[in-house]
């Protein structure tokens, strides 16, 4: 028989003083399990509390825990979150709006910080971002700020698995200098039921973070599948299916006068992208006043792609006018990029053409090579097309892009 630590048994005898139904805590040795405090009740202190104080936290099956107040969960160790039940985000936007934590980074909200060393969370559960509410109120105020669902922050080591994520507000998922992050068998789903559509629901973004590996999930949102931000190296992403999404995507880069970005060695294989904006994309800004940074070993490689308006990308005049990007290239170097064995369809919102990469002058792209795609459009539209510009392109495909030089 286990002593319960003193820890949790202070932990137990302070839980009812919060009120009502108070979240009761079963603990037997290193391990507590959480109950919901009741209908209007903050559990987001006594799910604080056991995860510091237990190795392992279980949120049982048929559990619900109503979150009211932000989770910051950084700095534990050797820490077991399983969630068997449901986390569920209150949709108070006023709230959350002046409590969320800030991510300075392209000024990002988050509900849930998560960040240490050697943690796992699992489970087979759900987080509930409780979108909807989020996706109407934007819909008539586009500088509203949104939460991110779940952000790993300064961390190693970190495992997440199992886990199911709906309805996120903005991002579902954001890998902020960390290192050692795997997600395996994740599903995320961000889908409106109103004519607001659920915007900016990007699967995961990477910032500066290293070795990174998404893996094994089914994604259906409304922005990229996956995001590959400034200053991310060292990336597998594998096996994923995502539906609706803007594509795996390098960028945007150079968005930030004197900022200097990196995403080096990525490799991105076994995608399924269906009903999606694009397929395998890198993206970078022009203009006056923008930042620099370099695109270096990236690989696309065994995509089937389905009704995708554009299955192969890159974009170094990102959201940018034409004049602008002409008299300000992008300072954004790629090289060493590699779109092999990627087939399917487009939409045909762009007719005939299936990819394009599109590049500023003076060897701002070099080293690009394209191997054994088999990509068309719509039948109405013929057959394939390719464009390209300021690129030299290799590979055995290099031939259908008749505007580059090519060897």
């Amino acid at each position: 028989m286990y002593t319960l630590p003193l820890s949790v048994a202070l932990l137990a005898i302070a839980l009812p003083a919060l009120g009502g139904r108070s979240p009761s805590l079963v603990a037997r040795a290193s391990s507590c399990t959480l109950a919901a405090a009741g209908s209007g009740k903050d559990d987001a202190p006594a799910f604080l509390a056991a995860v510091k104080s237990c190795d392992t936290t279980i949120v049982p099956k048929g559990v619900t825990l109503n979150i009211s107040s932000p989770l910051d969960m950084t700095g534990i160790n050797n820490k077991h979150i399983n969630i068997q039940g449901k986390i569920s985000f209150n949709p108070d936007l006023g709230y959350w709006t002046g409590h969320a934590f800030y991510v300075p980074f392209q000024a990002q909200l988050a509900f849930w910080l998560l960040g240490g060393n050697h943690i796992l969370l699992d489970g087979g559960g759900t987080l509930d971002g409780q979108g909807q509410a989020w996706y109407d109120a934007f819909a008539s105020n586009s500088s509203l700020g949104r939460p991110i669902i779940l952000t790993v922050s300064n961390a190693s080591d970190v495992t997440v698995q199992n886990i199911a994520m709906v309805n996120a507000p903005e991002w579902f998922n954001l890998v902020n200098e960390a290192k050692g992050v795997v997600f395996d068998n994740v599903t995320l789903s961000a889908v409106s039921t109103s004519k607001n559509a659920a915007k900016n629901t990007d699967g995961w973004d990477i910032y500066r973070s290293d070795n990174v590996t998404i893996k094994n999930s089914n994604i259906n949102n409304g922005d990229d599948c996956v995001s590959f931000k400034p200053n991310t190296t060292n990336v597998l992403v594998s096996n994923l299916q995502c539906n609706g999404s803007h594509g795996i995507s390098v960028g945007s880069l150079g968005q930030y006068a004197g900022v200097y970005d990196i995403v080096e060695n990525v490799l991105a294989t076994d995608i399924k992208m269906s009903n999606a904006q694009n397929g395998a994309r890198i993206k970078a800004w022009a203009g006056k006043g923008v930042g620099s940074g370099i695109v270096k070993n990236v690989t696309f490689t065994n995509f089937i792609e389905s009704n995708v308006d554009n299955p192969i990308v890159i974009d170094q005049c990102y959201e940018t006018s034409a004049s602008d990007c002409s008299e300000y290239p992008s300072n954004t170097y790629i090289q060493d990029v590699w779109f092999d064995s990627i087939s399917g369809t487009s939409s045909g919102k762009e007719k005939s053409v299936v990819g394009s990469l599109s590049c500023s002058p003076d060897g701002r792209c070099s080293d690009i090579n394209a191997n054994n795609l088999t990509l068309s459009p719509p039948s109405k539209y013929g057959a394939a097309t390719y464009t390209c510009q300021n690129v030299n392109i290799t590979g055995t495909s290099a031939g259908l892009f008749p505007a580059c030089s090519t060897t």
